[in-house]
Formats: structure tokens, C-alpha cells, sequence
């Protein structure tokens, strides 16, 4: 099993955190997320997989599908 760390800003109640984790649910691979909110700050989001985690950029388009942004885009989210 691996796990992905991903720091979302914008997510300020459960509502957020059952958004996201329904969006990363749903890419191949994940068999679990786990999000700490931190409302109104940065929370964070750990992905697991088994076998290939998917790539980063897959992660960010699932994260803004959601309606919040990954908090530094574009770098390494592990």
C-alpha cells in the first residue's frame, strides 16, 4: 500500500471533506482516503492505493472537481 499526502485549501466544513473524498474515491487504485479539515486553512487529504497511485495531476483534477484547490499545484503531492 502507498500513501499521498495533499494539502487543499478552501474546505470549511464535512460537506467539503465527503466532496473530496467522494471525488478521490473514484480514481483507480485508491482503496482509502482520509481527510483532516482545517477549516478555513490548509487541510490535508492522505491517499491510499494498492498497486500504482495515481498521477499527481490526477489527484489535483480530482481535488478541483470537488470545488477546491490543491494548495501548491503543479509539485510533487506525495
Amino acid at each position: 500500500m502507498t500513501t499521498t499526502d495533499i494539502k487543499i485549501n478552501g474546505m470549511t466544513c464535512n460537506h467539503c471533506v465527503a466532496s473530496v473524498t467522494e471525488e478521490l474515491q473514484e480514481l483507480p487504485g485508491v482503496t482509502g482516503v482520509d481527510v483532516t479539515l482545517v477549516a478555513g486553512g490548509t487541510s490535508l487529504a492522505t491517499v491510499a492505493t494498492e498497486g500504482r497511485a495515481p498521477a499527481p495531476e490526477d489527484l489535483q483534477a480530482a481535488v478541483e472537481e470537488a470545488g477546491y484547490a490543491v494548495a501548491i499545484p503543479g509539485l510533487d503531492l506525495a
